[in-house]
């Protein structure tokens, strides 16, 4: 490990919450860390806090970024252990809705029009939950392998040509799935999840494949959290869980993931998506840094990368 890293590492090991010191022990030093303790900390409390009797957080479960779909992504990037009972419970208020018999999908030109990412999302907390084998999270999978479109993506833009599916729409689903076939050893899920990521690899995660230039500058743009929109770190993190980051065609974006460090080894947030606790639009609950700032959560993603990418 070089001082860079050394310096970083210790920063995060000198976090006051105990899922960053958890998360850094064992993805970046790879040493056993339990997860007893992440429950104590201060983020999992404020996600936790203001939970009411159904499971939920007195709004709508998808609203941004306070309801329960939102914080149970967070909690479960936390390492919030499996059977939780206050998540579990939250679990419930989103499959439940989420995965009504009168969900109905617009079709355009043979193609689904859905935002997968919700699925996606959903799916993923589901699985690191230990509710793989519940008939709500079967019923996302089938969904899901239903609506994958032929170039391995999903979309939920009605006027999209069919060409390309979205970026932002397939990143958490490609999660989703992964996370649902590694519990459970599903060859189609895992199959769909290897298309998606495929899309992304094609494309070395932020070019055009017919100009070779960048798609959206703001991919390269660092952040956490990401909530549903793409960005070179997030998808690199996927990557990463699948395996791939060692993919050559993962090599320029593990370049520019690198280019955006600092002399001290750390990384600060490029953009965020999140406003302050009291905000009248997209508020937060958790104070996950600002642009600009050193970021602990970012850091952390940016050396669980490098680690999986040496192989």
């Amino acid at each position: 490990m070089d001082a860079r890293t050394s310096t970083a590492v210790d920063w995060l090991l000198d976090s006051e919450e105990p899922a960053v010191r958890m998360v850094t022990r064992r993805e970046v030093l790879g040493e056993p860390a339990d997860r007893d303790d992440v429950v104590e900390g201060g983020w999992v409390r404020a996600l936790l806090s203001g939970q009411v009797a159904d499971g939920g957080f007195g709004v709508h479960w998808y609203r941004k970024w306070t309801g329960a779909h939102w914080r149970l992504v967070q909690l479960v990037e936390l390492g919030v252990p499996a059977g939780e009972p206050r998540a579990l419970a939250a679990a419930d208020t989103v499959l439940g809705p989420l995965t009504s018999p009168q969900r109905r999908v617009s079709v355009v030109d043979g193609l689904p029009r859905v935002c997968a990412s919700v699925e996606g999302n959903a799916l993923a907390v589901a699985c690191r939950l230990g509710l793989a084998e519940d008939p709500r999270v079967q019923r996302l999978v089938g969904w899901l392998l239903e609506w994958q479109w032929p170039d391995g993506g999903w979309n939920c833009d009605r006027a999209a040509t069919g060409r390309r599916s979205s970026f932002h729409e397939t990143l958490a689903t490609s999660w989703g799935l992964h996370e649902y076939a590694a519990v459970t050893g599903d060859a189609q899920a895992a199959e769909a999840a290897r298309r998606a990521a495929e899309l992304f690899l094609e494309h070395r995660l932020f070019r055009s494949m017919s100009t070779g230039e960048v798609i959206d500058r703001r991919w390269l743009r660092l952040c956490y959290p990401s909530y549903w929109h793409y960005d070179v770190l997030q998808a690199l993190l996927v990557l990463s869980r699948m395996g791939l980051a060692t993919d050559p065609r993962a090599a320029e974006a593990l370049e520019e993931l690198e280019r955006r460090r600092d002399p001290d080894g750390r990384w600060r947030a490029g953009q965020q998506w999140w406003k302050p606790a009291g905000s009248r639009t997209t508020p937060e609950v958790v104070d996950w840094g600002r642009t600009g700032e050193p970021s602990r959560m970012i850091t952390l993603n940016a050396l669980r990368i490098q680690r999986a990418a040496s192989g």
